[in-house]
């Protein structure tokens, strides 16, 4: 099965941009399906990135974020080649990893 992640990461000196989007459909509970019913709320909790092993975001999500979320960040202290893991879980106890090298 594929991956929900797609990930890109970028070196440019000290600087790693990294830009993620992630299929999910980060549904708030509030909206009703076309037979009148609530949808339950199914959204990203926790959505981390690792660089050689060291947490360099975490985000703690809730039902604010949109549907098919993409995230973009920069940080330092990686080089071309490393590796880059992203993970994520939701609040129905789903969850997805990737990595992806630095380029």
């Amino acid at each position: 099965m594929a991956s929900s992640i797609r990930v890109r990461a970028t070196s440019n000196g000290d600087i790693t941009e990294v830009q993620a989007l992630i299929q999910h459909p980060m549904d708030t509970g509030l909206v009703k399906n076309p037979n009148g019913e609530l949808i339950p709320a199914h959204y990203i909790k926790e959505l981390k990135f690792e660089c050689n092993g060291k947490d360099v975001f975490v985000a703690n999500w809730g039902t604010a974020v949109s549907k098919d979320p993409y995230v973009k960040f920069s940080f330092k202290g990686a080089k071309k080649g490393d590796e880059l893991k992203i993970s994520w879980t939701d609040n129905k106890g789903g969850s997805d990893t990737t990595t992806a090298k630095i380029a």
